[in-house]
């Protein structure tokens, strides 16, 4: 997912003077996993605040150790070396599930329960949280992408006319049907429509594409993506289910049998959902003025 500058260890070989302090894990990560661990026995006591804000606290402290994972690994990562691009995918983050809020509306797929009475700290709450979303999913896959063998994708591969135009008609219509029909059934569209509708667009727009790439022979990078998606669905689902506000499904689909909250097969939905994430975050950061060579993402 990182750029070719950002592939390259800025810490060099073992002689460059800075190498050692570019490859040391990182304070922030420290504080992360500490933030994890110590939320993790609060919540055991039942301390009210942690267990108020489980969620958003548990995934902050997460994105954080993660990245420094990362950091340490490459000797560079989005919050140590690009941290106006972790802030604008944070602010895209929360954009982005509003949108997903909004088709919740008339699906009614799933309700928040335990819910802060005053408006101001519960909106404060859904800020917190939905800006944790994309974050947590793209440093797992950065992570995954450097845990797992294999070669590193190819530059823009192109999709044929014929199935580009049939991604984005089929996306279009997966965003439009549940709309015009709203119910629970439909919701599957919902978590596939971006993905078939923007993805393909980015990748004609000269902006990385993975359906680009999976259908044209490079599936490396779909599967860690939605080996993301899945990791970071376990992860959502565990730390949603100790929470005291925390959120419930109503799922057509074997909504009795359940892992945690979620409807077993509700997890199947946290695949596409990483791959369209990015591909909201791809389009909508063409809309920002920052520089193809100080990005870090794509």
């Amino acid at each position: 997912m990182v750029n070719d500058l950002a592939n390259k260890s800025t810490g060099g070989g073992s002689g460059s003077p800075g190498a050692g302090a570019e490859r040391r894990f990182p304070a922030y990560g420290v504080v992360g996993l500490l933030i994890m661990v110590v939320g993790e026995i609060l919540l055991l006591s039942r301390f009210p605040f942690v267990a108020e804000w489980f969620t958003p606290i548990m995934w902050t402290g997460y994105i954080l150790f993660v990245d420094g994972i990362i950091r340490r690994r490459r000797g560079t990562s989005l919050i140590s070396k690009y941290p106006r691009e972790f802030l604008m995918l944070a602010v895209i983050s929360i954009g982005s599930w509003v949108i997903f809020e909004g088709y919740n509306v008339v699906l009614k797929n799933w309700r928040y329960v335990g819910l802060p009475e005053n408006m101001v700290v519960r909106y404060i709450g859904y800020a917190w949280s939905f800006a944790t979303i994309s974050p947590g999913m793209f440093v797992t896959y950065e992570l995954l992408e450097v845990m797992l063998p294999g070669a590193g994708r190819v530059e823009h591969p192109r999709l044929s006319n014929g199935v580009f135009y049939g991604f984005v008609a089929g996306g279009l219509i997966c965003l439009i049907v549940p709309l015009v029909w709203p119910s629970t059934h439909m919701s599957p569209l919902v978590w596939i429509g971006f993905a078939f509708f923007l993805d393909p667009i980015n990748g004609r727009l000269g902006e990385r594409s993975f359906l680009s790439e999976f259908f044209t022979g490079r599936y490396r990078s779909m599967l860690i993506m939605f080996l993301a998606g899945l990791v970071c669905g376990i992860l959502w689902e565990f730390w949603n289910y100790w929470a005291t506000t925390k959120w419930e499904y109503n799922v057509p689909y074997l909504g009795h049998i359940k892992v945690f909250e979620m409807p077993i097969l509700g997890f199947l939905g946290f695949l596409p959902f990483a791959v369209e994430s990015y591909a909201i975050y791809v389009f909508v950061r063409r809309l920002v003025p920052i520089k193809r060579q100080v990005r870090y993402l794509g």
